[in-house]
């Protein structure tokens, strides 16, 4: 599985590339948009084409989703501490984790969890230079959740990531701070 996520800042024609890339076999797009209103996402999602739609996974905004049909929710880890995720029963859950003994006590509710940062990171310099996340999933030990590794990961790493057993990738730094983001997205898959 390859998950892209998408940059927090709006960025020039990113709508037209996310449709190239759900076109080019992309699995799951995860609107991170912390920053803009009600209306410009809708705007965004709208841009989406609406066979994608049951694609999209929100991080927020999420009283548009029965606007677009979309059922699928991502919750930070400090929102799924505070268990703000209880009233979504009925729609496909996912969240982040930064350690592999907080995926291990996750419960059969979530799909799936991002584990970062994998690499040192390409969209937050300096974030994830000292870690040791592809040694700690040697530990994992639930089988209940997906695991999906997050941060660093590209076109030259992306095998030894899924070599260490992981269910899925999420993409971000790859794709939107590439000049050639579909290239990219191709190599990688």
């Amino acid at each position: 599985m390859i998950i892209v996520i998408t940059p927090e800042e709006m960025i020039q024609n990113e709508t037209e590339l996310i449709n190239e890339l759900f076109q080019e076999g992309l699995d799951l797009l995860h609107i991170r948009k912390p920053f803009i209103n009600s209306e410009k996402m809708m705007d965004f999602i709208q841009n989406i084409d609406s066979k994608f739609h049951h694609q999209l996974v929100l991080h927020s905004h999420y009283d548009l989703a029965k606007d677009f049909n979309i059922l699928r929710f991502h919750f930070r880890e400090i929102d799924r501490q505070n268990n703000l995720f209880k009233s979504f029963t009925d729609s496909i859950i996912s969240t982040s984790v930064h350690g592999i003994e907080s995926f291990n006590e996750l419960n059969e509710s979530w799909e799936y969890a991002f584990i970062s940062p994998v690499f040192p990171s390409i969209s937050k310099k300096g974030y994830g230079e000292n870690s040791n996340i592809l040694n700690d999933i040697k530990r994992r030990n639930n089988s209940k959740v997906k695991l999906i590794a997050l941060g660093g990961i590209n076109e030259n790493n992306i095998q030894e990531v899924f070599d260490s057993k992981v269910d899925g990738v999420a993409l971000l730094g790859a794709i939107w701070k590439s000049d050639e983001p579909l290239n990219v997205f191709k190599k990688c898959r």
